[in-house]
């Protein structure tokens, strides 16, 4: 079995963004957490407050991308999409 995984950073360009990510956040993740084929998903502020860490691991490629078309249709994904990502998706196994 071939595992996604994901690992980067958002980064929020002022104090506004990062209300959103802080009010959205938590939801987002106990969403992502019930995903058939979620195996770990953090998000995690940094040191500098407009920066989050993202580590996402998926079962394959098929729990990796429902995760992206739900997050796609959803508030997180509609009020989080101005906010800067900059991440790498690699494949482990």
């Amino acid at each position: 079995m071939t595992e996604i995984v994901l690992s980067g950073v958002r980064i929020c360009a002022d104090d506004e963004q990062v209300a959103v990510v802080q009010e959205q956040l938590p939801r987002h993740i106990e969403l992502t957490r019930a995903e058939p084929g979620c195996l770990e998903f953090s998000v995690l502020q940094t040191d500098d407050p407009l920066v989050w860490q993202v580590d996402e691991r998926f079962a394959d490629e098929t729990a990796f991308d429902a995760h992206q078309r739900r997050v796609a249709e959803s508030d997180w994904g509609r009020v989080t999409v101005g906010i800067e990502r900059a991440y790498a998706i690699r494949t482990v196994g």
